[in-house]
């Protein structure tokens, strides 16, 4: 037992001098700091409650995803009947839904045939596996067919709503990666966005309210001449971001419109005139439709619209083949470059509106470091000096022990990138009583040993082989405790639990490993006839 092999000692020591290289830019200069963060060597990030920022919580708002779904069927149900040649008189909305009547009696069946096509079941479970809902519920009186909402289909949209929004947002108030976000889902339809160190909450509302729904449309060939006058077929009646007061027909047919999804990049730039502007530019897919929509409209106008907004409507004096272009509408430099980030990482697939907004200041987050950082060192200190009083020179390896534990457990945290907070602290204070739980469970079976008459070294080993089931029986428990803490839990427990966990594995290696190889050490040196317990 007492005997290492040089692989496993080499082992053991190279893992120690990792874990310290790890945890070394935790006490550096941030000068340093920012050196060695291409190298993957960071320190801890530390949460809201130790450096202050923004907590915003965020939550779908379904009556704008219902109304996207509803302009949606509407569009799909005008275009499967104009390809089918089927007559209708008129699209109507309701609440819940939408509602067709056929004109013809003896074109009802073919337009049910056609128009179930439109409720094919969403995808949801994983894998695709589990049920999968439809978003619609289609049902047919006389000549009239009704959609009407499915409230698990709704649900299910929602979720996926959820999923999506969770990397967009991630991109909108993280554009550059540099600030150590947390962006996480809460229940069914929240999104908490946590942004230590920021302290600017207007400008990551201003981000985060944008929905970045860019559409080039062709210009309608009619025109209001009066207020209050309705747009024709396939147009639709936009606000100018010029002048809110006046609207412009815009045509609304896919054959006359491309999607500001197909984006790869969106860039805050100056035209010749050196007035802000944002540069784009489209994938394979975008640049061939936009060549397309140009080069067939040469001489017509066409409309940038932006949320429901005409920012710009230029004439296309030339097809643009490049895949490439500018968007101008009297942007400040500000504006032009939130547009482009917001661009760049694409439309929410719903609003989001925002439920809560906390912001903790720096000082506050001072104050909870130093607290933490006294509680930490106060409860070090009194562990070490009660295991050198209770167990001599056996408590000092003991501590040496629990000063290299606390140093994988730094190492762990800033390697993965776990967030440090408050609660992370406390569990960090608990590992330390635990750690030495684990050696004075070793040195009282050694006592024992030696009292009832076994010789120095074999009491040793003895203690150490005797106690690794207790330890490991103990360790495991507080484990699974650790991990349904993580599961059930959220925010601060979640932290604790994490902490605790990482603490757990790291004190059964040092408490068990690390402490039998400086024990094997000392008795290779001193050779030594009692145990000096």
């Amino acid at each position: 037992m007492m005997h290492f092999p040089r692989w496993k000692v080499f082992g053991i020591v190279a893992a120690v001098l990792l874990a310290v290289i790890l945890a070394l830019p935790n006490v550096l200069p941030k000068s340093v700091q920012d050196q060695l963060r291409p190298y993957n060597l960071r320190p801890m990030t530390l949460g809201l409650d130790l450096q202050g920022g923004i907590n915003i919580l965020l939550e779908i708002d379904r009556a704008d995803l219902r109304a996207r779904l509803t302009d949606q069927i509407v569009g799909d149900i005008r275009s499967t009947l104009r390809d089918a040649k089927i007559g209708y008189n008129g699209i109507n909305r309701f609440d819940n839904g939408v509602r067709v009547r056929i004109s013809k009696p003896e074109d009802v069946a073919r337009a049910q045939t056609d128009l179930k096509k439109l409720i094919q079941p969403l995808d949801s479970g994983l894998f695709g596996a589990g049920a999968t809902p439809a978003l619609f519920d289609l049902s047919l009186q006389d000549q009239q067919f009704t959609f009407t909402f499915s409230e698990l289909g709704i649900d299910t949209k929602v979720a996926s709503a959820v999923g999506q929004s969770l990397k967009i947002v991630e991109k909108r108030v993280n554009p550059d990666g540099v600030v150590e976000a947390t962006i996480q889902q809460q229940g069914k339809d929240r999104i908490v966005v946590q942004l230590p160190g920021v302290q600017d909450s207007q400008e990551i509302k201003r981000r985060l309210d944008q929905t970045a729904k860019l559409t080039f449309q062709l210009v309608c060939e009619s025109q209001p001449t009066a207020a209050g006058q309705n747009p024709p077929p396939e147009c639709k009646a936009f606000k100018l971001k010029e002048s809110p007061d006046k609207s412009l027909w815009v045509q609304t047919s896919s054959r006359a419109t491309v999607d500001g999804a197909d984006l790869v990049d969106a860039r805050g730039a100056f035209d010749q005139q050196n007035q802000p502007v944002v540069s784009f530019r489209f994938n394979t897919k975008g640049a061939e439709r936009f060549a397309k929509l140009t080069r067939d409209n040469v001489g017509k106008p066409f409309a940038i619209v932006l949320d429901d907004l005409v920012v710009s409507y230029p004439r296309i004096n030339e097809p643009i083949l490049g895949g490439s272009g500018q968007i101008s509408g009297n942007f400040t430099v500000q504006e032009s470059n939130d547009l482009a980030i917001v661009l760049r990482s694409g439309a929410l697939p719903a609003k989001l509106t925002i439920v809560e907004e906390r912001t903790v200041g720096p000082s506050l987050g001072s104050d909870s470091i130093k607290s933490g950082f006294d509680a930490s060192i106060i409860g070090l200190v009194l562990v070490m000096i009660f295991m050198v009083v209770a167990y001599g020179l056996f408590g000092f390896f003991a501590n040496l022990a629990l000063l290299i534990n606390l140093v994988l457990l730094l190492a762990v945290m800033s390697f993965v990138g776990f967030t440090m907070t408050l609660p992370g602290i406390a569990g960090i204070v608990l590992t330390m009583g635990m750690a030495v739980d684990s050696n004075v469970i070793i040195f009282e079976r050694m006592r024992e040993e030696w009292r009832n008459g076994r010789s120095a070294l074999s009491s040793i080993e003895t203690g150490f082989k005797s106690a690794f089931g207790t330890i490991f029986d103990s360790n495991f428990t507080a484990f699974i405790a650790a991990i349904v803490l993580f599961g059930v839990g959220s925010g601060p427990v979640r932290g604790f639990a994490i902490t605790h966990a990482i603490g757990i594995l790291t004190t059964v290696f040092t408490a068990y490993t690390v402490t039998q190889l400086i024990v094997s050490v000392w008795v290779r040196w001193a050779k030594p006839k009692e145990v000096p317990l």
